[in-house]
């Protein structure tokens, strides 16, 4: 006897909203401690003056994750994506208690222990971003690519958040006794002197943020966003032409030319970083679309080490630099 239901058409995929928004939530648990960290770099550059904290933590972080993803990718179809998961949103956690019992017992002293603690921290930051990131995108490339965006979409709504928080910390902090720790100056690398003052360097991590986040949710009007691969690859190259405009305007222009090149990168960032994560598992299968996953997340982390890198040139030829 014929099962009744044969001939009836499929029912509509459940649970499909409630699906992007926990995918939106693991986006922000994995990267909101980084981020944080980021944000208050300007503590850190008080703190550990001769260390450059905000670009050695950042050579330290991207290493660690280059490595992990690249064994990880390697050995993509032996591992449990679930397991692997979470174990990497457990360091995450265990981390982010250890970077504030850090700051506690240090009460905000310096010196080389306490700074080898923060970077062996940074580390397992870089360690735990290869392991969530590469196994959910290639996870989510197996399951539904669609979902992707939910998850980057996270990831930019992390910083967005910790922006708002850190701009919200200065503001109130400011001028207390012991605002340095909770809302401090702003004392990245010399950046000029600008009508914003110690607000710049915030407000352009801000504006970078907010764009970023934007543009991880552009790839949902239809019209905008980016499927040809062919189109694809002409947007990310058309990108370096930034560079010269960054230096033109850090040289020739004005804050306003600043903060707007830097909004247009983090839009451009978020909106490609989509487009590219979702368009190109298609056409493969099952297994291929996982280990793809992971493969676009090596050539990621790969860039920004890359990029992470080439900003020490920031520091050539300026006195007292090292």
């Amino acid at each position: 006897m014929a099962d009744g239901n044969e001939n009836q058409a499929p029912e509509k995929l459940q649970g499909k909203f409630q699906a992007k928004v926990i995918c939106c939530i693991l986006g922000i648990g994995g990267l909101a401690s980084w981020n944080s960290l980021l944000t208050i770099a300007d503590y850190y550059y008080k703190v550990f003056p001769d260390y450059h904290p905000s670009r050695v933590l950042v050579l330290v972080y991207q290493p660690f994750a280059l490595g992990t993803i690249v064994i990880l990718a390697y050995h993509e179809s032996k591992i449990n994506t679930r397991k692997r998961n979470l174990i990497g949103y457990i360091i995450f956690t265990i981390s982010t208690l250890l970077l504030i019992v850090l700051d506690l017992t240090t009460r905000g002293r310096g010196g080389v222990g306490p700074y080898i603690g923060l970077c062996a921290i940074v580390a397992s930051f870089g360690l735990a971003d290869a392991t969530v990131q590469g196994g959910m995108i290639g996870d989510l490339s197996l399951m539904c690519p669609e979902l992707i965006q939910s998850f980057m979409a996270g990831l930019g709504v992390a910083g967005a958040l910790t922006s708002a928080f850190r701009l919200m910390t200065k503001a109130a902090f400011d001028n207390s006794n012991d605002g340095l720790r909770k809302g401090a100056r702003f004392l990245y690398e010399n950046t000029g002197h600008h009508g914003l003052g110690s607000w710049y360097a915030l407000v352009l991590v801000a504006m970078y943020n907010c764009g970023n986040l934007v543009g991880r949710y552009t790839p949902l009007v239809e019209w905008l966003k980016i499927e040809n691969r062919k189109g694809l690859t002409i947007a990310t190259l058309s990108r370096f032409f930034l560079i010269p405009a960054f230096y033109f305007s850090a040289k020739f222009g004005d804050q306003g030319w600043m903060i707007m090149l830097v909004t247009f990168l983090g839009l451009t960032t978020g909106h490609l970083n989509v487009c590219i994560l979702i368009t190109a598992p298609k056409g493969y299968k099952g297994p291929e679309k996982n280990a793809l996953g992971n493969l676009l997340v090596v050539f990621l982390t790969g860039g920004i080490v890359a990029g992470t890198s080439l900003g020490w040139l920031w520091l050539i030829g300026k006195r007292n630099a090292f």
